[in-house]
């Protein structure tokens, strides 16, 4: 068995696109998948499949939540692995400065054509590196203005989702 983490995008975010912790799972369930829970909010959930073909459960999960959700549901799918990976990889230092925030950006797609660091306009935030098909940035205080999915999405022509690196953390050692 593999454990999974599929982040959402676009669920339950700004009162828009409500979906019941309850109604995710059963979903989850409904595909086969075993240990099936939600962290902290509903575009988290982790759970565990006998595949190893993520692409395979990614497309699965995506077309099943867009049917039984009634909207495009965009699903970013990564192991236990990957994340723990990913937090080991990760160019920021331990102990951050108070109103810096640490967010990883998963994408669809892999970029190229950039020159590192980019900073966003209009925005507190900072990419500071890419890795595969994650972003790394820095926003310095709080707010819409740290944001940089719309920014990703238009520079890279990709689909994007963010979360906090700490609740990355959190979601490893659930």
């Amino acid at each position: 068995m593999t454990r999974y983490v599929a982040f959402l995008r676009g669920i339950n975010v700004g009162g828009h696109h409500i979906v019941k912790k309850e109604k995710l799972l059963e979903i989850f369930v409904s595909l086969g998948f075993t240990g099936a829970s939600i962290f902290k909010q509903s575009g988290n959930v982790i759970f565990e499949a006998d595949s190893t073909d993520a692409e395979a459960l990614r497309s699965a999960i995506q077309q099943k939540l867009s049917r039984v959700l009634g909207y495009e549901a965009l699903v970013f799918l990564r192991t236990m692995t990957q994340l723990e990976e990913l937090i080991k990889n990760s160019p920021f230092k331990e102990g951050s400065s108070e109103g810096v925030g640490l967010l990883v950006t998963f994408m669809s797609d892999r970029p190229t054509g950039y020159t590192l660091p980019i900073k966003i306009p209009k925005s507190t935030a900072e990419i500071i590196q890419i890795r595969g098909f994650e972003v790394y940035s820095l926003t310095h205080g709080y707010g819409d203005g740290g944001k940089p999915n719309p920014f990703i999405e238009s520079k890279f022509k990709t689909q994007a989702t963010t979360r906090n690196l700490n609740t990355i953390k959190e979601i490893v050692t659930a």
